[in-house]
């Protein structure tokens, strides 16, 4: 990752292999921090919108209501439950659109990514090739973000990542029709992700050319490779 990315900062430390990486957890991301390229563990999964945590709070509410219970209907909007949203789509969205700028995005390495498919087979692995070279997908994140992941845990401030998906192409739209991750494939578009403004940013959010990708296994719970 350091050399790919061309990374002057690393704040990983003795970062250990990972076979997999599952949402709400912490994995490696490549962000500009100083001017400089830096690698940094943010947690996956983005803030969810006010409507989607509105409404869950609201239908928690209800059934509280329903047993007889008293609701302080602010409090339970405060310490709703949000488990983060992983890929961001519609970046005409108000919810995204805050984000978009270059000092909110990031690259998120990956070797190989799934989209779950029972009648195919369940867990299918896309990669470039059969050794799952190195790439990245187009992050977009945000620091200090305080809300409620769990109800155990109560409110926690973390850096939150989530990443861009698009139109599948006709490798991926078989097993996954709604949508695929925007991969960065080059240096060029890794620099123009990171560094410019949303009017030539946004023209990455496309799907790979089809010939770009092709499935490494099936079944699987895991990336093992």
């Amino acid at each position: 990752m350091r050399h790919l990315f061309a990374i002057q900062s690393d704040r990983t430390g003795n970062l250990a292999s990972m076979p997999g990486i599952f949402p709400d957890r912490e994995a490696p991301i490549v962000h500009v921090v100083g001017g400089k390229r830096t690698l940094s563990m943010y947690r996956w999964g983005m803030p969810s919108s006010q409507k989607a945590l509105y409404d869950a709070a609201t239908k928690r509410a209800e059934k509280l209501k329903a047993k007889g219970k008293d609701v302080d209907f602010d409090q339970l909007l405060r310490m709703e439950p949000d488990k983060g949203t992983t890929n961001i789509r519609n970046t005409k969205s108000k919810h995204w659109t805050r984000w978009l700028g270059p000092e909110h995005r990031c690259l998120v390495p990956m070797t190989s990514f799934s989209e779950h498919n029972k009648a195919a087979g369940g867990d299918i692995w896309f990669a470039f090739d059969e050794e799952r070279p190195l790439t990245c997908f187009a992050g977009i994140k945000v620091e200090d973000w305080t809300s409620v992941r769990k109800i155990k845990t109560g409110e926690e401030t973390m850096n939150l990542y989530g990443f861009l998906t698009t139109d599948p192409n006709d490798v991926v739209r078989p097993i996954h029709p709604k949508a695929m991750p925007v991969i960065l494939k080059t240096e060029e578009e890794r620099d123009t992700w990171l560094r410019a403004e949303w009017s030539e940013a946004k023209d990455l959010q496309r799907p790979l050319p089809d010939g770009d990708l092709i499935i490494v296994a099936k079944g699987q719970k895991g990336d093992s490779a």
